[in-house]
């Protein structure tokens, strides 16, 4: 007959034009929200060190990037795409995993060592391990 001018879904429409917009807004590739970025990253510290972990499942330890310039962590990378979404016929219905090239970056506290990095990569979870300096180390003063 004739042809709607409105989707047959119009609150899935609205979903999807609401999570275009998102997309193009935010300066950062995102997968779990306005104002986050991917990889998600925990951050926290001991009296020792600082702890950084960052999730990224699926991507090689040649996929990611650390690096270290002047108190700024930079982790960067590229996360390819699933062989299936390359495929002309595969209709895609719902797309969350995000896939492209990422960075997050990380101003580190003033007593972190930056000669005393260390980063293992495992099971998704990317874990890296800042020293902090000997002279920001708390210690025992004697009183005399």
């Amino acid at each position: 007959m004739y042809r709607s001018l409105f989707p047959s879904d119009v609150f899935a429409e609205m979903d999807r034009l609401q999570r275009d917009m998102q997309q193009a807004l935010d300066p950062s590739p995102s997968i779990r929200g306005f104002g986050r970025g991917f990889p998600a990253l925990n951050v926290g510290g001991t009296p020792q060190t600082l702890e950084i972990y960052a999730f990224a499942p699926g991507l090689a330890p040649d996929a990611l990037e650390v690096t270290l310039d002047r108190g700024v962590l930079t982790i960067a990378g590229k996360r390819d795409p699933l062989p299936a979404e390359n495929e002309r016929d595969v209709a895609v219905h719902i797309r969350e995993r995000f896939d492209g090239p990422f960075r997050r970056v990380l101003v580190l506290s003033e007593d972190a060592d930056p000669d005393a990095l260390n980063a293992t990569y495992r099971d998704g979870v990317l874990h890296i391990t800042v020293q902090r300096r000997a002279s920001s180390q708390p210690r025992r003063i004697a009183i005399e």
